[in-house]
This record gives C-alpha cells, sequence and structure tokens, in this order.
C-alpha cells in the first residue's frame, strides 16, 4: 500500500528537504521511491537517512512541493533528520538496500524510531482533492493541458463544496503553480 508522506532529507551541509512523496508502508521497512533528479533522492543516497512524516496538513504539501518551502522542524530523535512540527506521526528511516527503476531510485529503508504526536484525522474528500491536484502540479510534463486543466476543474468542484478555508488556499496554490508554468 502507498501512503502519502511528507518525506524530509538533509543535505551534505543539513538543511533539510521537504518533498511529498507515497512510500510503499510496511511494519518494520518502507520503500522509498524518488525521481533520479531530485534532491530527495540525492540526499536519501548519500546520507542514507530520512523521515516519513505523517500528516493531515495540505498547506503543507502544498508549500513543500509547488514553493519548495523548508518547512518548521525539530530534529530527528535517532538519525541526522528534520521533522515536519505539524506532523501526527512519523518514521525515522536508515537506507537498507538501493536498486533502480528506469527514472527512479528505489530505496528499502528500516524504520528506527517512530513517534507519534496526535491523532490523524484523516483526509475528507477535499484534502484527498487536493493532494491529487498537487500531485498532478508536480506531473505537468506527463499530462497534456486540456486534461489538466479538466483534472483542476473536477478537484476544483469537490474543495469548493466539501472544504474549508485550508483546502481552498491549497488548491488556489496549485492553481497558480500551473499558471506560472503554463507560462515558461
Amino acid at each position: 500500500m502507498i501512503i502519502e508522506t511528507i518525506f524530509s532529507t538533509l543535505d551534505a551541509a543539513g538543511n533539510p528537504n521537504f518533498a511529498p512523496m507515497g512510500l510503499e508502508w510496511g511494519e518494520d521497512s518502507v520503500i522509498v521511491r524518488p525521481y533520479r533528479n531530485t534532491g530527495t533522492c540525492r540526499n536519501l543516497l548519500a546520507a542514507g537517512y530520512g523521515v516519513a512524516n505523517i500528516t493531515d496538513d495540505v498547506l503543507a504539501y502544498a508549500r513543500s512541493a509547488l514553493q519548495g518551502e523548508v518547512l518548521p522542524h525539530f530534529p530527528a530523535r535517532k538519525i541526522p533528520g528534520a521533522v515536519f512540527t505539524g506532523t501526527c506521526a512519523w518514521r525515522e528511516l536508515e537506507v537498507a538496500s538501493r536498486g533502480s527503476r528506469e527514472d527512479r531510485a528505489e530505496v528499502r529503508c528500516r524504520v528506527i524510531h517512530s513517534e507519534r504526536r496526535k491523532d490523524f484525522l484523516g483526509f475528507c474528500r477535499a484534502r484527498n482533492a487536493v493532494i491529487e491536484a498537487i500531485i498532478l502540479a508536480t506531473r505537468l510534463d506527463f499530462c497534456d493541458r486540456k486534461t489538466v486543466d479538466e483534472r483542476i476543474a473536477g478537484f476544483a468542484e469537490i474543495v469548493d463544496k466539501t472544504g474549508g478555508a485550508a483546502e481552498k488556499q491549497a488548491l488556489e496554490a496549485v492553481r497558480n503553480f500551473i499558471l506560472k508554468a503554463g507560462e515558461r
């Protein structure tokens, strides 16, 4: 099963990188499949550590994915890493083995430590729609503009009907990102 997380890594200088990422979830291990050309991939392979942050904060997903924002954080407990302060729970991970696929690395990680801060309330329909919109926005190179516009319109309908201020703000960030990407 793929669980959506905000995955954090540290670069060689100790600066954190936060990126939404679906991880193949297991009890004692997870599989991370970052694109090879990303900071997440470089940092994970170089340092050998990462943190899987489980959060219901859709604005954090939008800010880290679309704006490259360094989220508020504190040091991981058992590994060199950064934990997002808005996380519900997290897992501190150590690289156990590396493999490859065409455009992605395939990294199996052992769970070194896990901790819980608060209940994960889950995603309402609007939050699910925002997460899907963010994923779409990070894959614009793979989709034609008409398909993107149609899907965003569908997500917007759901967010307008069932979302609150945070979900609407996050979807607006997605729309702005897509608009700017179309201008390049």
